[in-house]
């Protein structure tokens, strides 16, 4: 016996193997609802610890910036900084992002793929 033959000893590829058994009908794919709304809970989720974040984080500090001064809220001036932080990354990664589209697009142009001018 080969290493393919099933454990009641039919060797594979006999028509007893060929067939499948049926799927079960409860097994189903996410849908795109119900990643709506896993995204709608974990942004409920982040949403309450950034109040709970606000909350205890009342002191009022003082802030210099260029020469400007302000008092303002420990909670707001690092949540100002952070979003100001997650800004700087997207325009990074957007910045890439249209980088290697041009280049695909020129690499497209040179090869004479799909869209290319005869």
């Amino acid at each position: 016996m080969s290493f393919q033959d099933n454990a009641a000893g039919v060797p594979a590829g006999t028509p007893q193997d060929r067939t499948a058994p049926p799927r079960a009908a409860t097994s189903s794919r996410p849908t795109r609802t119900a990643a709506l709304w896993v995204a709608v809970a974990v942004g409920l989720v982040v949403l309450v610890m950034l109040i709970v974040f606000f909350v205890q984080n009342q002191d009022m500090i003082t802030v210099r910036f260029f020469g400007l001064q302000g008092t303002l809220a420990l909670g707001t001036t690092l949540f100002i900084a952070a979003v100001g932080g997650g800004v700087l990354v997207a325009l990074a990664g957007g910045a890439r992002i249209l980088q290697l589209r041009i280049a695909g697009h020129r690499r497209k142009k040179t090869v004479g793929g799909p869209g290319a001018a005869p």
